[in-house]
């Protein structure tokens, strides 16, 4: 077994000497001399950690059947209050559901004088009879009711047959013009932005395809224009991008205001006092 021996330095003689450190003086407690006796704080006593408390055993009591509120059918404690329900939406710009057309009746029976024509560069209608021929009074109230169409065929050939008719109208245009109204209103208020796009578009052909079709349609601005006001402020916000669909002619804010500039112009005097007070945010474009 090997002995371990351990070697202790030799302190004597010097600062660290235990019998020299013993005997000498406490130090002051500043460089001044010592702090007054009121001013030396005691140092705190360090009181024991608590022992844990033990927690004591509860007798668990039970209350007799129908004693408690619970477990009655009906109890006279004011319970929660309902949420209150929100404000209903007035939906003002839902679509509404499309009405069916006369043009799809009259199509599918077989009484329009009309068929496709298929081209390459775009599809065209091939009418059967000379368009100069034709009954307005009859046909165009049709061709304005199919343009709340939405499903082809009828959707193309409603709508191209309304600016062939509005194109070789010419004076026989202005007599039908308060047939046009019911179909004009009807289409507009479906609410739909495709339909009234097609419809905005045929209107503005409309107003520009003869003389006085613009006064005409005066007396109508209360049939016509309060989808107007709802759907004017309706424009794409789309920052400083670039709207490529522009020469589609799909801003339904952007067709709305051309439409009404159009109207005044072609509307006479009493044009612009009609729309104004149908459409209270509309500017002037002749009088500014």
């Amino acid at each position: 077994m090997a002995l371990t021996a351990t070697i202790a330095p030799d302190l004597r003689g010097s600062r660290k000497d235990p019998s020299k450190r013993k005997h000498l003086p406490q130090s002051a407690g500043s460089p001044f001399g010592d702090y007054p006796s009121e001013w030396i704080q005691k140092p705190k006593k360090v009181q024991a950690p608590a022992k844990p408390v033990e927690p004591i055993a509860v007798l668990q009591t039970y209350r007799p059947k129908g004693s408690g509120n619970g477990g009655n059918c009906s109890s006279l404690n004011k319970g929660k209050e309902p949420d209150k329900p929100r404000p209903p939406v007035s939906g003002a710009f839902k679509r509404r559901i499309i009405p069916p057309t006369e043009f799809r009746r009259f199509y599918d029976r077989g009484d329009l004088p009309i068929a496709i024509q298929h081209k390459g560069n775009g599809n065209k209608i091939d009418w059967k009879v000379d368009i100069e021929k034709l009954d307005y009074h009859h046909y165009l109230p049709i061709f304005f009711d199919g343009l709340r169409e939405k499903e082809e065929p009828y959707r193309f050939l409603s709508v191209q047959g309304c600016f062939d008719l509005l194109e070789k109208g010419g004076s026989k245009i202005l007599p039908t013009i308060p047939q046009l109204i019911i179909p004009i209103k009807t289409a507009l208020n479906t609410r739909d932005p495709d339909i009234i796009c097609t419809m905005l578009k045929v209107l503005q052909q409309l107003v520009v395809s003869g003389e006085l079709i613009g006064e005409a349609l005066v007396p109508y601005y209360r049939q016509i224009l309060p989808v107007f006001n709802l759907f004017k402020s309706k424009n794409r916000n789309t920052g400083d991008e670039i709207d490529y669909s522009q020469r589609k002619r799909t801003n339904l804010g952007d067709l709305i205001e051309e439409t009404l500039q159009l109207l005044e112009i072609h509307g006479g005097e009493d044009a612009f006092i009609n729309i104004k007070y149908m459409i209270p945010t509309y500017e002037s474009c002749v009088l500014n």
